[in-house]
């Protein structure tokens, strides 16, 4: 390649870096994350189904049957210490009451009611909610407006407390659990989920935040958050689902765990989340393992307790390692993409496109581990488009340098068609039927003793410009300059069937041509020089001679070749011979004169001749 094109292809490839980390980096999840998010989902998760939801996490639902047999929402706050009772009383490690109890009741006795159940049993947890603005600023800390907390008359201690915020990415989605949010006094409220999951943890590995460190921790390990304290986690049931369908918790309508119907020691050493279950109570949002259908935010806590039991949690790597990955992958792509062509290109594009997918594949089932996607995929793209475009220019640009260089040397047909087949310059040849004419002029010895060299070149070059002019008009193939004289064939390499006439047309035109340069110099010399044409026809073969390493010259060679030389040398100043051949095929076009026989060399019988006059004229 040269400099030149190393360049171009040098600043294309920056461009096509800079564009995929500049939308890598823009916001959270970058530009395209309408793009990653989904890819990121289904390269990156397990089918649902596959999943096995873990037994010991049931879902007391707030659904339309309670809702019919209870009553309308909110509910008396006595109803809930009746549940809860039920549940310790079957012996529940721990209950998670995913509603908001925010203000006191208008009857004190509801209040008292729950409060007393709350303050009987230490592994019940009640929700906070901390209220987001629209917008946050970038990817930093998440800030909130006011905190919601369960009314004073509740009595719920600090360690009873945990929010149920969920926040979804830019797509909308929840992917991500908050494992805390800080408070304005320094303190931190751990998720819902994290407090309910650290009832089924031993002490060795419960999560704990470290305020020295401002570090989570799960046992002695980091959870892998990131700088709004949000962690990756998993999801194993598909939204709405119940278990027999075997893709959901087990989940009960509140009413029947209420009312007896449900034997409360169903529940013994489970974790039990009450929560709305119903479109009308607003509490549901979009996952990755739905399209279509949304999650219940109960549903999304008890997903979220099971991965921080079982300790799935996926570090997502920064931007500067993103951005290192990115500009790995986009070299790589530059330098194959630059040695290969063609189908070999398209093979190799292939090859890194399904290679990378397969790399984020196991960097995100073996080391848990969420590398960039999308961007890098791009980055292959737009590389392997620019290498088509690069190299279709650079063959453009190859070809039409080749032509116009050996366009000079040997017929431009000949170029033309190597170009255009791809096919290697090889020795060999062909028998073809084709006409061949040679050219010469006749005083040219007289001229260049007469004009200086360069007068004699500038002379030369414009008679050789004439017949080289008409013997392109008429299709034909200029197959060398021999001295002051000119050979050329037609029909060869582009077959037609009238490459006879063709011949003796071009003939015509350079002798209609010429005469401007004939008179020039009659009045500056005195005298003036001819042409004398030579032309014949039939069988010949024609392809490239010489030496395949160093040297090709595409010709024609055979008896017919020969005979027209022959012609040419015997052929008086201004005069166009035929063979017999010829006349045959164009006597009928022609104003055609008979010379009648002469002896040739190489023949040893005579050979007919005629002299062409001009084309005949319409009657």
């Amino acid at each position: 390649m040269s400099k030149k094109n190393w360049k171009t292809t040098a600043i294309a490839m920056l461009a096509i870096f800079l564009f995929s980390v500049l939308t890598y980096t823009t916001g959270t999840g970058g530009s395209f994350h309408y793009i990653e998010n989904p890819l990121r989902d289904a390269l990156g998760s397990k089918v649902v189904m596959q999943r096995e939801p873990d037994t010991r996490i049931k879902i007391i639902k707030i659904d339309s049957k309670s809702l019919d047999a209870i009553g309308q929402f909110p509910w008396d706050r006595s109803v809930y210490a009746r549940l809860i009772e039920k549940l310790e009383q079957g012996k529940a490690k721990a209950i998670g009451l995913d509603v908001m109890i925010p203000e006191p009741s208008k009857d004190p006795k509801q209040d008292q009611a729950l409060a007393e159940v709350i303050a009987k049993y230490d592994n019940v947890v009640l929700p906070v909610n901390f209220n987001f603005p629209a917008k946050q600023k970038g990817d930093r800390l998440l800030e909130y407006d006011r905190i919601e907390v369960p009314a004073a008359t509740i009595g719920a201690s600090r360690s009873r407390l945990a929010h149920v915020n969920v926040f979804p990415d830019s797509d909308d989605k929840v992917r991500r659990l908050i494992v805390g949010l800080p408070e304005q006094n320094g303190g931190v409220i751990e998720a819902f989920s994290v407090k309910l999951a650290n009832f089924a943890l031993d002490d060795a590995n419960k999560v704990r935040w470290d305020a020295g460190e401002r570090k989570w921790y799960r046992g002695t390990k980091p959870i892998p958050v990131n700088d709004r304290n949000q962690v990756i986690t998993q999801y194993y049931t598909s939204p709405r689902q119940e278990k027999d369908l075997k893709t959901g918790y087990d989940s009960f309508s509140f009413s029947d765990v209420l009312n007896d119907k449900i034997d409360a020691r169903l529940f013994e050493n489970d974790i039990v989340l009450i929560g709305p279950f119903t479109t009308g109570l607003q509490d549901e949002y979009m996952t990755p393992v739905s399209k279509t259908i949304k999650m219940f935010g109960v549903e999304i806590h008890a997903n979220m307790v099971q991965s921080i039991i079982e300790n799935k949690f996926w570090y997502e790597v920064g931007k500067p390692l993103g951005i290192g990955i990115i500009a790995l992958v986009s070299l790589l792509a530059a330098l194959l993409f630059n040695r290969f062509k063609g189908k070999t290109a398209l093979v190799v594009f292939i090859v890194l496109f399904v290679g990378y997918m397969a790399v984020f594949i196991v960097a995100n089932e073996a080391a848990h581990v969420y590398i960039p996607i999308f961007y890098p995929l791009l980055a292959i793209i737009l590389t392997y488009v620019w290498s088509i475009v690069s190299h279709y220019l650079e063959e453009r640009r190859e070809r039409n340098r080749v032509t116009g260089i050996f366009g000079r040397f040997v017929p431009k047909a000949v170029v033309e068609q190597m170009l255009a087949t791809g096919e290697e310059v090889k020795l060999g040849g062909e028998r073809m039927d084709i006409s061949l004419m040679f050219v010469d002029i006749r005083g040219f010895t007289t001229l260049s003793e007469k004009l200086e060299p360069e007068q004699v070149i500038q002379f030369l070059n414009e008679y050789l410009d004439v017949c080289t002019k008409a013997i392109f008009k008429y299709n034909g193939t200029l197959d060398k300059f021999i001295g002051d004289g000119v050979m050329a064939i037609f029909g060869a390499p582009v077959r037609y069937d009238n490459h006879a006439e063709m011949a003796v047309r071009a003939a015509l035109e350079m002798k209609k041509q010429t005469a401007a340069l004939e008179q020039r110099l009659m009045e500056k010399l005195g005298f003036t020089v001819r042409f004398g044409i030579g032309i014949n026809c039939g069988p010949a073969i024609v392809g490239n001679i010489g030496s395949e390493e160093l040297r090709l010259d595409y010709t024609a060679i055979g008896d017919t070749v020969n005979l027209a030389a022959r012609l040419e040398s015997n052929a008086k100043p201004g005069q166009i011979l035929i063979s017999e051949p010829i006349y045959e095929r164009v006597g009928q076009l022609f104003e055609i004169e008979s010379m009648g026989e002469i002896k040739v060399k190489g023949k040893e019988l005579p050979v007919t001749i005629y002299q062409v006059h001009a084309e005949k004229t319409a009657l």
